[in-house]
């Protein structure tokens, strides 16, 4: 079988391919690819194709001859759109997706499987829920079999959220939080995110449904990090930022070549949207992780 993982760089995408390369050696591998000479982790392993969402016209020859394709694609600095360099939730999660999946269609892929968010519902006004809902409706529309994967706040090996904490945690005298931290989410492992992937491949009963990927808890942001300190045996105090403070300094950081933050990135952070994981559970025979054990496998051994 030929695999495609669109997005096989990034947080996901990447674990997607060591599952792959883990469970099922012998499917061809393939990864999308705006650079084919850029190394990849796993070049020894899988092949690169070059393609980029926002080009219809090298999608089509990237997708020829693939039987399933995985996007799991996201812009450079995930959270925090760019809109000079086309980094933005329109144009890659939404329109880049409505282009991959028009590619499929013309050449036939057997399967699409999409990394959507938790959340996506109609009438969101929110760019990052509007270009998630344009992209499923497109592949839902399009007749190709598919399996949509809607997860919650994802974490693990590689991440830039729960990594950039640990940072802090070892530097600062303290662990910045923006507003009063009572906001939940439900936390999952990257790698219960990857082998719900992988397992969708084939997995009959998964073909044109949508499902759910969250922990089994409904953590605040005080009790991550309270726990992320409590792994790494750290003690530090939680100094809380209002949110308009820090909206008023994203408001100026957005006019940076790169900024590391904007107002609407501040938004998508303190977003709350619960799931609801168990038919995910019933349906691929898996248990998701607790946030406290999932954190312990690897950040555990390096306290």
């Amino acid at each position: 079988m030929n695999i495609l993982v669109a997005g096989g760089t990034g947080l996901i995408g990447s674990h997607v391919l060591r599952e792959l390369l883990a469970t099922r050696p012998s499917e061809r591998l393939h990864v999308l690819t705006r650079d084919p000479g850029r190394p990849h982790p796993l070049s020894a392993h899988v092949r690169r194709v070059r393609g980029d969402v926002g080009d219809p016209a090298s999608l089509a020859q990237a997708v020829r001859g693939m039987d399933v394709v995985i996007h799991a694609v996201q812009f450079p600095n995930h959270p925090v759109e760019n809109p000079r360099k086309g980094w933005t939730y329109l144009e890659v999660d939404g329109r880049g997706t409505v282009n991959m999946v028009a590619a499929c269609r013309k050449v036939g892929v057997q399967r699409f499987i999409y990394l959507s968010g938790a959340g996506v519902r109609p009438g969101r006004t929110e760019p990052w829920f509007q270009a998630k809902a344009m992209a499923e409706e497109a592949i839902q529309r399009s007749g190709l079999p598919y399996v949509i994967i809607r997860p919650s706040w994802v974490y693990g090996p590689g991440d830039r959220s729960v990594n950039k904490f640990v940072k802090m945690a070892r530097l600062l005298p303290f662990m910045p939080v923006i507003g009063d931290g009572e906001g939940k989410v439900q936390p999952v492992s990257v790698l219960d995110v990857a082998r719900v992937v992988t397992l969708a491949v084939d997995l009959p009963e998964a073909t044109n449904r949508i499902f759910e990927a969250g922990g089994p808890e409904a953590l605040t942001m005080n009790q991550i990090l309270q726990t992320v300190l409590r792994v790494l045996g750290k003690r530090r105090p939680l100094v809380h930022h209002p949110v308009g403070f820090m909206k008023a300094v994203a408001s100026i950081l957005q006019y940076l070549p790169n900024p590391p933050l904007t107002p609407a990135a501040i938004d998508f952070i303190l977003m709350e949207e619960r799931v609801d994981p168990t038919e995910t559970e019933r349906v691929f025979g898996v248990k998701f992780e607790r946030f406290q054990d999932g954190l312990r496998r690897y950040l555990g051994p390096r306290r």
